[in-house]
């Protein structure tokens, strides 16, 4: 068995035990090996080692069944044990019970005990009390002040306590009979509460916050207490003051208060509000005042620099201190010390700003003509000037003089941004300075001088300016600049909406001055688009004007009916070719001049018209076959200048007349079929019969009977 014993090695494997069983039996080896192997023996070896196996494994069990029993006697002696243990515990849980119980009834008569000692203490200390205040008082009376108390100056504290407590009696006493004892108590309240102010002072600048905090605690029942606070805060803001800036000054000030004044003084919140409250009354009012007074009436853009700057600066403090307990209503109180500040200059504030604003921008505007060299002329309305205005515009009469303002378009980009740039600082002080129910109202005021001066004053008078000095439509050779004042109008209102938006809108957005602003703002866009839209139409006019005077100038009849048509080069004419040029030029010119939709509407209306003219023009000559060619050819190239153009309409209506001037050179056969061709199928018969009239031979029977 302790061969067996031995195979049971842990870790146990089936396989491996069994080999090792194999190798261990003499022949039980492979058939190569040292010995032959000998299956019978091994059979043998088997067969005795599981009998062994088997008596082995009932030892075993056998002792299993001893441990099990064991066990469960075990188990059962244990059980029984906590049995008793529970028991046990029961009866000691009751005990406790009777034990509480008891402390609790003794509990009882013990308090019951200390209220009745109480019951006969208090009224003996209170008499105990009254007595030696007796002994005090009658002290007074003597006139002689015996007491170590009143003598010893390091029992001020108890000193301290009696004579207030003596006060309050005296205040009791008829003044016939103690007018004496009543004055001496007094002064010697009096001195004590000076005394003990004293020692709080000097408390304060050796920096012994228990000392403070020790005399504050005596002085809470003086009626020198808010004296005390008073020295505390003056002492405070002794040289805190070094800096520049005040402002800076004032939060540190505050800041190191507000860790200090928690750990002196039994209120903390009402003494930092307090020192607020001397700091914005007294030194800040007093540097706001000094600030602005200097400047008040002699310098309106430095007063309200500073009054902003102040008024911002102050309220960021304002914030800073909001982070520290003052009471209940902060936010009210803090509000108060501003406006109490600031009110004097804040009542008038927007009457300054918009003066100051009126002025500056007529100084403004009055700056840029002066380096212009030119006087602004009154422009006339209503009337007879509105009269002529509409006469002009719809005959293009000369009524009265045309100014000849030499292509200045009296709008500049330095002075609008300088304009905006002052209503936009106007609108920040606004929105900083106005009471939030005066806001939208001030703002309005505001907004109204800046229509004035921009959009009045200066965009305005530009377009009056540069519609009377659009020439007639018969000048010839003149300066068409008004394409100029519509670019330049059209950039500055841009950046007149962009501050109406970014500036104004905010500060009206909720209040009815919102339509009143926009209302406003309508109607100065229309006005200006009217004029807008009466001068490009003045320039459209001058423009073919302009071409009509090339037009009569170059062009010759014989360029259509030359005397000898065999020596004619196939090309364009002269008069085509400087019409072209300076169509471009002027396509140009617009497209630089305007964007978005209104390129494509001042070019269809111009393309418009230019087709108009051309093709008045080629209804004025007559036609031999090789002139319509050449007539052909001019109209080629305007086709092609209406290319530039890049508005369908004026291509096809350019077509349409390039396939017109076909009927100048196509066979007497051929009208017909040329007439109903898809081009010219849709014109009227009447425009299609005046282009054949224009034909030299078109009196000639067989023309005639052809188109008829």
């Amino acid at each position: 068995m302790a061969t067996t014993a031995e195979l049971f090695e842990e870790p146990f494997v089936a396989d491996e035990y069994i080999e090792r069983l194999v190798w261990r039996t003499p022949g039980g080896g492979s058939r190569g090996g040292p010995e032959a192997f000998d299956p019978k023996r091994l059979l043998e070896e088997f067969v005795n080692h599981i009998q062994e196996l088997q008596i082995m494994d009932e030892r075993i069990q056998r002792k299993v069944e001893k441990l099990e029993q064991q066990c469960q006697k075990e188990a059962k002696e244990f059980a029984k044990k906590v049995q008793e243990l529970q028991k046990s515990n029961q009866v000691a849980f009751q005990h406790f019970q009777e034990l509480d119980e008891h402390i609790s009834y003794v509990a009882t008569k013990v308090c019951h005990l200390g209220d009745q000692l109480e019951g006969v203490n208090t009224p003996r200390q209170r008499a105990v009390e009254a007595q030696k205040l007796m002994k005090y008082f009658n002290e007074f009376l003597d006139g002689e002040l015996k007491s170590d108390v009143f003598i010893n100056s390091e029992k001020i504290k108890e000193a301290a306590d009696i004579i207030q407590k003596l006060h309050l009696i005296a205040q009791e006493l008829p003044f016939d009979r103690f007018s004496e004892v009543k004055s001496k108590i007094a002064s010697k309240y009096h001195d004590l509460e000076c005394q003990l102010i004293q020692e709080f002072t000097s408390a304060q600048r050796r920096g012994e916050i228990s000392r403070m905090r020790e005399v504050a605690a005596v002085l809470l029942h003086f009626k020198g207490y808010s004296h005390c606070v008073d020295v505390y805060i003056k002492q405070c803001q002794e040289g805190a003051y070094l800096r520049n800036d005040i402002f800076e000054d004032a939060a540190v000030l505050c800041q190191r208060v507000n860790k200090q004044v928690g750990d002196i003084f039994s209120n903390p919140e009402t003494v930092l509000a307090k020192l607020i409250q001397n700091v914005f009354e007294i030194k800040l009012q007093s540097f706001v005042k000094e600030q602005l007074e200097e400047c008040r009436k002699s310098d309106a853009e430095q007063y309200l620099k500073n009054l902003y700057d102040l008024y911002t600066r102050t309220s960021s403090l304002s914030s800073k201190l909001m982070e520290f307990n003052l009471g209940t209503d902060k936010q009210t109180f803090l509000s108060k010390l501003i406006k109490s500040i600031f009110i004097s200059y804040l009542e008038n504030y927007i009457e300054v700003e918009t003066g100051y604003l009126k002025s500056r921008s007529a100084m403004i505007l009055q700056r840029y003509y002066d380096s212009k060299n030119h006087q602004k002329r009154s422009i006339g309305t209503g009337g007879i000037q509105d009269l002529k205005e509409r006469i002009r515009q719809r005959t293009n009469l000369p009524l009265g003089p045309s100014i000849d303002t030499h292509g200045e378009t009296f709008l500049s980009q330095e002075v609008v941004v300088n304009l905006l740039q002052e209503t936009k600082q106007a609108f920040e002080r606004c929105h900083r300075l106005s009471d939030p129910s005066d806001l939208p109202r001030n703002a309005f005021r505001i907004f109204t001088i800046l229509v004035e001066f921009l959009c009045i004053e200066h965009i305005d008078y530009a377009l009056e300016t540069g519609l009377a000095g659009i020439p007639s439509s018969d000048s010839r050779n003149a300066n068409l600049y008004f394409l100029d004042v519509v670019q330049q109008a059209n950039t500055i209102f841009h950046l007149f909406d962009k501050q109406f938006n970014d500036h104004l809108m905010p500060l009206i957005s909720s209040s009815p001055k919102l339509s009143e602003c926009l209302q406003k703002k309508k109607e100065i866009i229309e006005q200006m688009e009217m004029k807008l839209d009466t001068g490009i139409d003045r320039t459209l006019n001058c423009m073919i004007g302009q071409m009509k005077h090339i037009l009569a100038a170059e062009q010759k009849k014989t360029d259509f009916k030359p005397e000898d048509e065999n020596n004619v080069l196939i090309q364009y004419t002269n008069a085509c070719v400087k019409v072209c040029a300076y169509v471009r030029k002027q396509v140009e010119k617009i497209k630089n001049s305007m964007d978005g939709k209104n390129v494509d509407t001042v070019l269809m209306e111009l393309g418009v018209r230019f087709h108009r003219l051309i093709y008045e023009h080629l209804q004025q000559y007559s036609y031999s076959c090789m002139g319509g060619m050449l007539a052909i050819c001019d109209v080629a190239e305007y086709r092609k200048c209406a290319k530039d153009f890049k508005i369908p309409m004026v291509l096809h209506l350019f077509d349409t007349l390039h396939a017109l001037c076909n009927l100048l050179v196509v066979a007497p056969d051929n009208l017909k079929q040329v007439c109903s061709g898809e081009q010219l199928a849709n014109l009227d018969k009447n425009i299609l019969h005046s282009f054949v009239q224009l034909r030299a031979d078109y009196r000639s029977a067989r023309l005639a009977r052809h188109f008829s």
